[in-house]
Parts: structure tokens; C-alpha cells; sequence
């Protein structure tokens, strides 16, 4: 048995790009915004506040290629097969980050060793 075709018109897939385009912009400033103004904080905090947001930034910036590739599934299987490799793509990131900012938390907090006997 043949897999449906997504019969989704040219006119709207257009739309939904540029509807992407224009929330990535949106995004995009947000973040430029956010982090001129992280770097006016000193310290270890803002440093695993900085780290946060580019994982922020990573993570968007997925989920808008993620959209751009599901705006042009021909058909159900194609749909699924993106989602799920987003998904797994989004699981082994989040991890990864979660590890970085534990290690940046946790060496936040510890105080300084001095070098030497």
C-alpha cells in the first residue's frame, strides 16, 4: 500500500516558510539583545547564565531548521522520520548541555585552591 501523499499547496508551504523566517528574526534579535546585556554582568552566575542562553540560542535554531524541513514532507513517513530524528537529535543535546552546566554550576561554587604546598 502506497504512503499518502501531503497534499499541502504550494501557497501555503510559502507561507509557512516565511512565517519561520519572520519568527527566527524575532529570535534572533531577542538573543542579540539578551546577550549584550549579559555581558555587562561580572562573575561565575552570569557565566552559567551566559552558557544557558546559547543553549537557548542552539536549541531555536534547531527547532526552526526542524520546521523548515517539515514544511517540505512529501508524505507521513517522511513527516515521522524528521520528527523523530529531531527528537533524538534533542535528547543527546540536552544532555550534553546538561552536563556543561552542572560542571560550570558546580565549579561556580567551589572556592578558589590556592597553587602549591
Amino acid at each position: 500500500m502506497a504512503e499518502p501523499k501531503l497534499e499541502v499547496p504550494a501557497e501555503l508551504r510559502d507561507l509557512a516558510e516565511k512565517t519561520i523566517e519572520q519568527a527566527e528574526r524575532a529570535f534572533r534579535m531577542f538573543f542579540d539583545a539578551a546577550s549584550k546585556s549579559m555581558a555587562s554582568f561580572p562573575g561565575a552566575g552570569a557565566e552559567v547564565s551566559r552558557q544557558a542562553l546559547i543553549f537557548t540560542e542552539e536549541n531555536m535554531k534547531a527547532a526552526f531548521e526542524h520546521a523548515r524541513k517539515l514544511v517540505h514532507a512529501t508524505d507521513i513517513q517522511q513527516a515521522m522520520q524528521i520528527q523523530s530524528e529531531f527528537l533524538r537529535s534533542q535528547f543527546t543535546h540536552a544532555g550534553e548541555h546538561m552536563r556543561e552546566i552542572t560542571g560550570r554550576v558546580l565549579s561556580a561554587g567551589k572556592p578558589p585552591t590556592k597553587d602549591g604546598p
